[in-house]
Parts: C-alpha cells; sequence; structure tokens
C-alpha cells in the first residue's frame, strides 16, 4: 500500500515500467505480432465487445508490470470506493455515483449511508410517464396542438453526452421506427447563430424546451433559456410557457420564477458531475421524448452491463481496467500525449467530441488529490472523426508524422446496410476493409526494402517508407443499438477513472472551466457599462483593452 500523499511515481511497480521502456523500444510492432500466444492473450471478449491490444506496444510482461501497478495504486480499492458511495471527489467532499443512473431496480447503491436507487427510479418512472404523454399527444401545447419537436438547452456535460448518444442511434431501425415525426435539437453554444439555427423552421405551437441545468445559474444555459421563453411568449403568450418549457435540475426555487411549473422539473443529484450525466434526466428525458422510454432503458441497460462488469472482473479480463492501464503506459512512459478515437461508424460522429470532455476534463490536472504538485503528464489529447472521413483528413500525420495510439471501433451490422448490384462488397463491407486494414498498415508500416521490390524510385523511396510500430487497438460491436452505445459509454467513462485512480488524481472535479467564467463575468459588466453609460475601459492589460476597444467600437450591437 503506498501512503496517501504519495505519489504513484515513487512507487517500484512504477519504476519497474520506466526501466522497462528499454526492452520495449528493442522491439517491433512486427515482431510482436509474429507471436500468435502474445496475440491470443490480448484478446478479449464480454457481452459481445471484442477487445484486440496486440497491436500496442507491450508484451506480457508488459501487462504484467501494468497490473503490479494498478496494486501500487489500490485500484481494486479505489473502484470499491466509488461503487459504495465513497465521497472519492475530496474537493467537493461528493460521492461519484453515474453509475447508480443505470442500474437495475433492486440494486442497492448507498450514497452518505441511504440508497439512492429508489430515487433514482422515482426520477425514471416520472420521465417514463411524462414522455408517453407528450408522444401519445394527451399533452398538448397552448394552443392544442400535440408537441412534435424538442429543443433540449444545456451546455457541456449537459449537451455533448445526450447529443453522442442521439446522433448515434438515430438510424438504429428500432430508434428511428419510434421517432417518427418527431424532432430532437440541441442548442449549446450561447452564439445567436446557434440560437437561429436551432429554432429555425419550429414551430411555437409545436415545440417542447428542456432547460437543462442543475443550478439553474449556468450563464449561456440561461440566456438561451430566456432567448427561446421569448421565442414562445411572443408567440403565444406568457401562459404557454407552463406548457412548452421544463426543466432539468435540482434548484426548484429558480425554476419556478423562470416560470416553469416545478412539478415539471426533473431531478439529478450533486454526485452525477456534468460529464457524467447522460444517463440522468439530462440525457433520459430529451432522449425518451424523442425514441421512448423502452429504447432508452436498453441504453441504460448497455451502461449497466459494463458497470457490472467493472465491478467484478479480475482485471486481466476487465475491458476498461485494460484500457485504461495501457492508455498510462502509452501517456506516462512511452510520450505519447494524444489519443485518436477513430469509429469506423457515421452513427458515432458524436462520441469523439463527448470523450474529449469525459477524458480531458476529468483528467487535465497537474496536482495529485492531495494537492501535490505532479512530476509526471496526466491526461490525454482526444480527437477524432469517423472512418473514412479521418482517413482523407489526419491520418497522414498518424501514418508518417507523430505517433498517436488510436483506438478502432468497428461495428459487425450496419444500422443501415446498403448492397449495390454489381459491386464486389457491400458498402458496409467496404467502409470494414479499412476498419482491419489501418491498424496493420499503423503496425507494419513498409519498408525501403519491399519498396525497392515494388521497384519504385529511389528518389520517392523515403517518402513511400513506413516505419510502423505506432500502437493501435480494436473494438469490435456486433451492432450499434440503444444498448451497445451504453456499452460503449460506460467502458470510456471507466477507462477514463481508471487512469485517475492510477495517476492519483482527482478525476471529478473541474476546477480549471472556473477561471475563465470569472473573468467573463468582469468583461460583461464593462461592455454593460461602456453601451449604457459610456464608461471608459478600465482594469484590462494593454491587449484586452485594444480587442474591446475596436469591439465596442465597430460592433452594431443594440444599446441597451
Amino acid at each position: 500500500m503506498t501512503s496517501s500523499s504519495a505519489l504513484i511515481c515513487d512507487t517500484e511497480a512504477w519504476k519497474a515500467l520506466k526501466g522497462h521502456v528499454e526492452d520495449i523500444n528493442k522491439t517491433h510492432l512486427r515482431e510482436l505480432m509474429s507471436d500468435a500466444n502474445r496475440c491470443q492473450y490480448m484478446m478479449m471478449e464480454f457481452d459481445g465487445i471484442l477487445l484486440d491490444y496486440s497491436r500496442q506496444r507491450a508484451t506480457v510482461e508488459t501487462m504484467d508490470k501494468l497490473l503490479n501497478l494498478a496494486k501500487a495504486a489500490q485500484l481494486t480499492e479505489k473502484i470499491s470506493r466509488m461503487f459504495n458511495g465513497e465521497h472519492i471527489n475530496s474537493t467537493e467532499n461528493r460521492s461519484v455515483l453515474h453509475v447508480a443512473l443505470r442500474a437495475p431496480k433492486d440494486a442497492v447503491i448507498k450514497a452518505d449511508g441511504k440508497n439512492v436507487v429508489p430515487e433514482v427510479w422515482n426520477v425514471l418512472d416520472k420521465i417514463k410517464e411524462f414522455s408517453e404523454k407528450i408522444r401519445s399527444g394527451s399533452w398538448v401545447g397552448a394552443t392544442g396542438k400535440p408537441l412534435k419537436d424538442v429543443v433540449a438547452v444545456g451546455i457541456g456535460g449537459s449537451f455533448l453526452g445526450p447529443l453522442f448518444v442521439h446522433t448515434a442511434i438515430q438510424t438504429d431501425p428500432e430508434a428511428l421506427e419510434c421517432a417518427k415525426g418527431r424532432q430532437l435539437r440541441f442548442l449549446a453554444n450561447i452564439d445567436p447563430v446557434d440560437v437561429a439555427r436551432n429554432s429555425n423552421g419550429l414551430n411555437p405551437e409545436t415545440t417542447l424546451v428542456v432547460v437543462v441545468s442543475k443550478t439553474f445559474t449556468t450563464a449561456e444555459t440561461m440566456l438561451n433559456a430566456r432567448t427561446l421563453r421569448e421565442w414562445i411568449t411572443t408567440a403565444l403568450g406568457a401562459s404557454a410557457v407552463a406548457k412548452h418549457m421544463v426543466a432539468v435540475s435540482t434548484n426548484l426555487a429558480l425554476v419556478e420564477k423562470f416560470g416553469i411549473d416545478p412539478n415539471n422539473a426533473f431531478a439529478f443529484w450533486d454526485w452525477v458531475g456534468g460529464r457524467y450525466s447522460v444517463c440522468s434526466a439530462v440525457g433520459v428525458l430529451p432522449l425518451s421524448l424523442q425514441y421512448g422510454f423502452p429504447v432508452v432503458e436498453k441504453f441504460l441497460k448497455g451502461a449497466s452491463s459494463i458497470d457490472q462488469h467493472f465491478q467484478s472482473t479480475p482485471f486481466e479480463k476487465n475491458i476498461p481496467v485494460l484500457l485504461g492501464l495501457l492508455s498510462v503506459w502509452n501517456v506516462s512512459f512511452l510520450g505519447y500525449p494524444a489519443r485518436a478515437i477513430l469509429p469506423y461508424s457515421q452513427a458515432l460522429e458524436k462520441f469523439a467530441p463527448h470523450i474529449q470532455q469525459v477524458s480531458m476534463e476529468s483528467n487535465g490536472k497537474g496536482v495529485s488529490i492531495d494537492g501535490l504538485p505532479l512530476s509526471y503528464e496526466t491526461g490525454e489529447i482526444d480527437f477524432g472523426e469517423p472512418g473514412t472521413n479521418g482517413q482523407h483528413s489526419f491520418y497522414q500525420l498518424i501514418h508518417q508524422g507523430r505517433v498517436i495510439p488510436c483506438d478502432f471501433i468497428g461495428i459487425v451490422k450496419s444500422q443501415q446496410p446498403v448492397y449495390l448490384k454489381g459491386e464486389m462488397v457491400s458498402n458496409h463491407d467496404e467502409l470494414m476493409s479499412n476498419f482491419f486494414a489501418q491498424p496493420d498498415a499503423l503496425a507494419y508500416g513498409k519498408t525501403p526494402e519491399q519498396l525497392q521490390k515494388e521497384n519504385v524510385s529511389e528518389n520517392l523511396i523515403p517518402h513511400k517508407t513506413f516505419s510502423g510500430n505506432r500502437p493501435s487497438l480494436s473494438l469490435l460491436l456486433p451492432e450499434l443499438t440503444a444498448y451497445s452505445v451504453g456499452q460503449l459509454l460506460a467502458i470510456y467513462e471507466h477507462r477514463v477513472a481508471v487512469q485517475g485512480f492510477v495517476w492519483g488524481i482527482n478525476s471529478f472535479d473541474q476546477w480549471g472551466v472556473e477561471l475563465g467564467k470569472v473573468l467573463a463575468t468582469q468583461v460583461r459588466k464593462q461592455l454593460h457599462s461602456s453601451r449604457t453609460q459610456g464608461t471608459p475601459l478600465e482594469g484590462f492589460n494593454y491587449s484586452t483593452t485594444t480587442l474591446l476597444k475596436r469591439y465596442l467600437e465597430t460592433s452594431s450591437e443594440p444599446q441597451t
């Protein structure tokens, strides 16, 4: 056991991995991939998902050393503490219980000594009842018309997770059928362009607005909510708000003050972090309005399946633990700061943007959970695009520039299969041919000798040489349904937690988000007083003063 204030880098397990890097640097993935026993060891299957991490720059010995690191970091205990509702988010003195949001009804998960699962299901049952009223047309708008369109207003975790799930399942045949005649839009950015785009073509008479803000004070969300309230009341009168706006919040007093009936507010809890909130009312309400609660319940069950696997499976066969340890290996030992998330499915186009927040807001920390400065890097720079789009964009850098470990995510069965007569393969086969080929291209590369045998001219050989030895892993899902989307989400959530637990940081606070908000408040006050009273610019540095002056002189904002 390490003492609570020690850094993980002071342990023998960490030092052993540091020494092991030299051994790995002597090998190439071409050599590692020729060992069938090693490759077999590095394949794992659970609940239909196949993980293949044989193209990581790691041996069986590396994995043993990483599992020793997990022991040194007390990973078993930390996972138990999370599931037991202990206040592992110590800087905010909170439990971290997003797993309770998708737990079965008979589960017992406690926060501060109280089983929270019944509370969770009270909200889920309320969402089920409300969404069925809207979808059946028994709840109508102010003019008696059914509400067919939903705009969810929220930012950060109140937007990225729900948008990812919505985008992922909207072409699934079952979800597509359930969503007929309905549309769901997400308004996040305070930029008025986003408001215009998300209200364009909608009729206030048939629109329901869901305002998502835990405190009901988030500046961007509340200004967007007031903007849409104005849009509704201008068309339908002030009394229409009660019929056309509902809230996901914990602050019932401000919800009521805003004009929304507190009975139409859906609760969540302070043990739910924003980026982990898609399985709460934050995501479940708008998604149930669009697809019906039964579809969304399948999503929750998929996530719960991975929660149980994560909590109970030995680490050497535990998918989120293995992924988390490999990320620590790549970042802290091999020195790769980034990770590309490459789903070979257009339906997963919003997956990387969501994981950017889950990962980078969680693990972008410079001090340990005890406040000690870290002597090693934490966190990864996450980015990605669906294949094959990414191949025609940034894969050049991945193949011949910087080394960036890649996550390839493939789907066996397409949501929307197409097979054209006379073509060699189906459209999905064409897509998946790339999914299977790209990891090998990165691992093996192409040598000058191979190019010479192909009679490539001497002057082009350096340009056409691929070094290979570029790590990746592959996740293969049987199909992309609400259930498997839930699985994928939970795998990545827990992977991020594992990284943070090993690095010894708090993955569940985000103080770095706050400073810019405070400074923006000063600017907001200055803009208001300069526009309304002609107050001179004061208290800013030369650069900001110059930029503000130009903005005030040339912007055409109305005087208020």
